[in-house]
């Protein structure tokens, strides 16, 4: 039988993970390709980068049942 609110789940995080991550790549890249950048953009753009760099390596561990057994 399937456990439809477990699919539900799994769509809903899915969707939003998605989201999130395009959102934060967007916004360093809007950070970072502004004419007048300051330090603080710079900074901001790359952590960006970052944070979404980890959200994937994140949903790869998630997903390799070796990486976690």
């Amino acid at each position: 039988m399937i456990d439809w609110s477990a699919f539900v789940v799994v769509a809903l995080v899915s969707l939003f993970s998605a989201a999130a991550l395009v959102s934060l790549y967007s916004v360093g890249l809007r950070l970072l390709t502004v004419d007048d950048r300051s330090a603080v953009r710079t900074a901001a753009g790359y952590a960006c980068f970052v944070v979404c760099a980890l959200g994937v390596l994140f949903g790869i561990y998630l997903i390799v049942p070796a990486l976690h057994s």
